[in-house]
């Protein structure tokens, strides 16, 4: 066997343990990062004191679940988004002794992602970084999502508080369908509920 020969299938013996190294490391980097991001969140989420609660509309049960919270710590204020008629909303956080001052009333939204998309700014403006989520607790999970993307972008903690529910689990489907949407929001301004509405239509024919 010629050198020539030899050293080439040393190369091809170091190179390949190499490539393998190198394949494994691209494949860890992102999983690493990932983990570090959820940690930090999560570490976020127990230290965190909220500024203000949101809830989001779909439910009367979230509303007097926050309704209690806010009785039990006065230093929050209270976002509603989208949810029960506003004299409905106003009587039963006033039975709770809430002050009107604290109750913020949104009525912009259409669904989960316009939830978020519709407070945020106004949230940010008024120097809220930090907030309790309230929704349901088969509803959390896609809420989450969508929240860590949307409130996230403006450097704003969500602590989530579920209410009780009997209700099923909602499909993963749903979660990953909203957060393309969240994400959609952030790069180009559009919660695709254009499109969603379509869809919509198109599958009743």
């Amino acid at each position: 066997m010629s050198v020539k020969m030899r050293s080439r299938r040393r190369e091809v013996s170091v190179s390949q343990p190499y490539k393998q190294k190198k394949r494994l490391f691209a494949f860890l980097l992102p999983v690493i990062g990932l983990s570090l991001w959820w940690g930090y969140q999560q570490l976020q989420r127990y230290l965190v004191e909220p500024e203000a609660a949101v809830v989001l509309g779909g439910h009367e049960d979230r509303e007097r679940f926050a309704a209690k919270l806010a009785a039990k710590d006065p230093d929050i204020s209270i976002w509603v988004s989208s949810g029960s008629p506003q004299r409905y909303v106003e009587r039963i956080f006033t039975k709770a002794g809430i002050q009107r001052d604290r109750l913020h009333l949104n009525y912009h939204a259409v669904d989960t992602v316009t939830n978020f998309t519709t407070l945020v700014d106004d949230l940010k403006a008024r120097g809220i970084d930090s907030v309790y989520l309230i929704t349901s607790e088969n509803h959390m999970r896609r809420a989450l999502i969508i929240g860590e993307i949307v409130f996230g972008s403006q450097g704003i903690v969500i602590k989530p508080l579920s209410v009780p529910s009997e209700a099923p689990p909602e499909p993963i489907e749903k979660s990953l369908r909203d957060g393309v949407r969240a994400i959609l929001w952030l790069t180009t301004g559009d919660t695709g509920e254009e499109m969603l509405e379509q869809h919509h239509d198109r599958s009743q024919l």
